[in-house]
């Protein structure tokens, strides 16, 4: 029977793929000893290639040295390599518990990436997802740790165990005379663990509901499937997003709902830095206030990330990208020819064309240059000759095309509500130093192409191949 319910959690998660090389974590207790057991009976349906994985913390002593040799006889008792990883977590600035928890996963990824293996298995049960999810409710944990321990990570990771339980697996192993060493640090009740497992629980399931393992473990499937639902939403709202690149996006993506806003803020939060540790209730909060104004300019400092409010958008930056930047730039333009701007994936294209004589006059022209004109303009002193693209630097102005006067684009950017992170890489082209366009403000108007111009300078200013900046639109 126990077997069957394995197969079934194995097979509903598709936890193995056929061939592949499977570790098992095994510490020599109960729950990782009945795994190897079952594991190996269950590895040829699917042609895996088991070996042992144990790991010495270096906390007990003789011991811990006397369960890695156990496990090691076990390994070789199956016929199947043994990885053996040894450390000394006791001198870990963090506790006990979460620098063991830190060095296993260290020597699971480093089996995985290194290809030794393709996934590792962990003994946890339905007991140990139980003791998970009410030690996060009592930590204030949100949906997304309520979910408890996950049937397969994203590092690598299975739990072929979660719905069986931790008597079930003992009477297992009695019944077919296997031994399993004890831990005698599972019954100290100096670790929050231990405390929940043998006194917190205990009380609830007499005091409330002796099914409450069970209720636990079921809140835990529920959460999980609802995050997983959300979490394709996040992703369809985020889009592709590239590693170290700020995430952008409309006001209204977390505006829409406090639940929606939560998500997909905490989702561009994890992809910027990775993950969500020490993002807290309070932070995500914060960002909501902030977003949840009518206008203005705003920012929120995280640990590892930058999030900025401008207008109706919104960034999410790794901590510290705006200093990481080029503050200014300026690149001589060939024509025809391009030049790649720094600060966003985008080019400014430039192009002559010769063109018939219109028939009607120009009412607005955006991207179109009289080339013929601007190559009779004079070279003031200091000023290299020809065409070039720069940054916006403060104080510059210009007469845009269907305009009289000319205009500040500081005062520009407020009236097109550009974004303030947009600005400081906002391109200008001169020729011998003057204004002759910038960016969806058009070409200066003495030198814009009109029903005259025989020669055009065609201007295309391109984001990662689009026409139009991604994250404005005038």
């Amino acid at each position: 029977m126990l077997r069957e319910r394995i197969l079934a959690t194995i097979a509903r998660h598709r936890m193995v793929d056929i061939g592949q090389r499977l570790g098992v974590a095994v510490s020599g207790g109960a729950d990782s000893v009945f795994l190897l057991h079952v594991l190996h009976e269950l590895a040829p349906r699917w042609n895996l290639h088991l070996s042992a994985v144990h790991i010495d913390h270096g906390i007990r002593g003789a011991a811990s040295k006397d369960d890695a040799e156990f496990v090691r006889a076990l390994a070789a008792s199956f016929g199947i390599p043994f990885h053996l990883h040894t450390a000394d977590v006791s001198a870990a600035p963090e506790n006990l518990e979460q620098a063991a928890r830190r060095e296993r996963h260290a020597f699971y990824r480093e089996l995985i990436s290194s290809g030794t293996l393709d996934r590792i298995a962990t003994g946890h049960t339905r007991n140990d997802q139980a003791e998970t999810v009410l030690y996060r409710i009592l930590r204030g944990s949100g949906i997304t740790g309520l979910a408890g321990i996950l049937p397969v990570t994203n590092e690598g990771l299975i739990r072929p165990l979660l719905d069986v339980t931790r008597p079930e697996i003992e009477g297992w192993l009695r019944e077919h005379r296997l031994s399993w060493r004890d831990d005698a640090t599972n019954r100290d009740l100096s670790y929050a663990r231990n405390r929940t497992r043998h006194e917190t629980l205990p009380m609830l399931r007499a005091a409330f509901n002796p099914a409450l393992d069970d209720a636990l473990a079921q809140l835990a499937v529920l959460a999980r499937d609802e995050e997983e639902y959300w979490e394709q939403i996040v992703r369809r709202q985020l889009g592709e997003t590239r590693k170290g690149s700020p995430i952008i996006l409309p006001i209204s993506a977390v505006t829409t709902s406090p639940a929606m806003g939560r998500r997909i803020l905490r989702g561009a939060i994890q992809c910027i830095k990775g993950d969500l540790r020490q993002i807290e209730f309070l932070h995500i909060e914060r960002i909501l206030e902030m977003v949840g104004r009518r206008e203005g300019h705003d920012r929120v400092i995280l640990p590892g990330a930058d999030v900025m409010r401008s207008f109706d958008w919104i960034r999410i930056a790794p901590l510290g990208y705006d200093s990481h930047c080029k503050r200014d730039f300026n690149m001589p333009l060939e024509v025809p020819g391009h030049a790649e701007l720094p600060g966003l994936p985008a080019r400014i294209t430039v192009r002559v064309r010769e063109t018939a004589e219109a028939k009607l006059p120009y009412a607005k022209v955006v991207n179109e240059l009289d080339w013929q004109h601007l190559r009779t303009l004079s070279t003031p002193n200091n000023v290299r000759p020809g065409l070039e693209v720069r940054n916006w630097r403060p104080g510059d102005q210009y007469c845009r095309s269907g305009q009289t006067d000319e205009q500040r684009l500081k005062l520009l950017f407020q009236e097109f509500r550009i974004p303030l992170w947009e600005r400081r890489f906002w391109p200008i082209i001169t020729y011998n130093g003057i204004i002759v366009w910038t960016r969806r403000f058009g070409v200066a108007a003495q030198y814009a192409a009109g029903p005259g111009t025989r020669f055009i300078l065609q201007v295309e200013d391109e984001f990662s191949g689009e026409k139009s900046s991604p994250y404005t639109a005038l």
